[in-house]
C-alpha cells in the first residue's frame, strides 16, 4: 500500500509540472506574436517613404522664387512651351529674348529637338556697358555667336549638367559644382533645371563671351 501512495504521488508531480511548462510556453508565444505585430506597425511602408521624396525634376535657386506661380513664364507653363517661346514669357529674360529675336534665333531653337540653354538675366545683360551693349545687338553675326555660345545641342538636367560642354558656336564652355550650385565658366546659375518642351535651361547672372 505504501509503495502504491509513493507512485501516485509521482504521477501527481509530474503532472504538475507539465502543465506548468505548458502554459509557460504559451505565454512566450503571446509575447512573440505581439512583439513582431508592434515591430511591422512602427516600419514605413515604401508608399509612405516616396510620398516624402522630393520632386527629382523641380527647378532650383534663388531666382526661381521670381517665377509666376501660374501662366506665361511659370514652371508649368514653360515646360508646354519651345524654349524660345517660353524665354519670352519668363520676367527674368526680356533683353534675352530681344537679343534672341534680334538675331532671328527664335525658330531655330523652337525647332530644334533637345537643347540646354544658359540663359543670362536682364542684371546679366546690364553688366555690359550700355555702348558696348547696343553695339553687340546692332551687329547681328556677333549677336549670334554670343547666343550661340550659350547653347548645347543637347538637354542636360542635373544629372548630366557637370563638365565640358560644345556649344551651337563651336567652342566649349566648362559646368562645374553639385547639388543646387552650379557655376557656368564662372558664371553663378541663379535658377537651374527649367524645363520647355524642349529645352532644359539654366538661368545664369553672367553674359558669356565666346
Amino acid at each position: 500500500m505504501k509503495l502504491s501512495n509513493r507512485t501516485a504521488g509521482l504521477a501527481a508531480l509530474a503532472l504538475t509540472l507539465s502543465l506548468g511548462l505548458s502554459a509557460c510556453g504559451d505565454d512566450s508565444d503571446d509575447n512573440n506574436a505581439s512583439s513582431s505585430e508592434t515591430s511591422s506597425s512602427a516600419t514605413p511602408t515604401p508608399m509612405e517613404d516616396e510620398s516624402m521624396a522630393p520632386a527629382a525634376d523641380a527647378p532650383f535657386g534663388p531666382a526661381c522664387d521670381s517665377l509666376p506661380t501660374e501662366g506665361d513664364g511659370s514652371a508649368a507653363t514653360m515646360a508646354e512651351q519651345p524654349v524660345a517661346t517660353a524665354a519670352a514669357g519668363n520676367p527674368l529674360l526680356k533683353t534675352l529674348t530681344a537679343a534672341i529675336k534680334q538675331a532671328g534665333l527664335v525658330d531655330t531653337l523652337n525647332s530644334a529637338e533637345e537643347l540646354t540653354v544658359f540663359a543670362p538675366t536682364d542684371e546679366a545683360f546690364a553688366k555690359i556697358p550700355e555702348k558696348d551693349l547696343n553695339a553687340l545687338l546692332a551687329d547681328k553675326d556677333a549677336l549670334t555667336k554670343v547666343l550661340t555660345h550659350h547653347v548645347v545641342g543637347k538637354a542636360a538636367g542635373p544629372d548630366a549638367i557637370g563638365g565640358e560642354h560644345e556649344t551651337l558656336n563651336g567652342d566649349m564652355v566648362m559646368v562645374e559644382g553639385s547639388g543646387e550650385e552650379w557655376t557656368v565658366d564662372g558664371a553663378a546659375v541663379v535658377c537651374g533645371n527649367v524645363s520647355t518642351a524642349n529645352a532644359k535651361v539654366y538661368v545664369i547672372d553672367t553674359v558669356l563671351m565666346p
